[in-house]
């Protein structure tokens, strides 16, 4: 069965939540929103592509940080309106240049950092 990506159900605003996942340790890396047109962009060139609400255009994954995300497996769930993208990624995921969006926990109802940001040659970009 040839997939389409216009068979995902998205939100009002034509989006659809995608999940980065680590291909190799299976660590969640970010999650970010996809158009249609990013879907079918990240399965053509496997460079994942995201869209921008803030910047209201797409934005493929390390292009101007060089910390950037190779498509490994591209997974939907059950009801079609949320995406596992399982990446090999380059460098830090998150813009405040951790290895993952989610380095806060709430431990005993207090908010604890429990990741440090990376060294990079690079400043964080996205």
């Amino acid at each position: 069965m040839t997939f389409d990506p216009a068979t995902l159900r998205y939100n009002d605003a034509g989006l659809i939540p995608a999940i980065a996942q680590d291909a190799a340790s299976g660590e969640v890396l970010m999650m970010a929103w996809m158009t249609a047109e990013a879907v079918a962009q990240t399965l053509e060139t496997g460079q994942v592509t995201y869209w921008s609400r803030s910047r209201q255009e797409f934005w493929i994954k390390g292009a101007t940080s060089g910390h950037t995300q190779q498509l490994v497996e591209f997974k939907v769930d059950c009801d079609r309106d949320c995406l596992l993208i399982e990446v090999t990624q380059e460098g830090p995921a998150c813009h405040t240049n951790r290895r993952s969006c989610f380095y806060t926990a709430v431990q005993n109802g207090e908010e604890m950092e429990i990741m440090s940001p990376m060294e990079a040659a690079n400043p964080p970009s996205e």
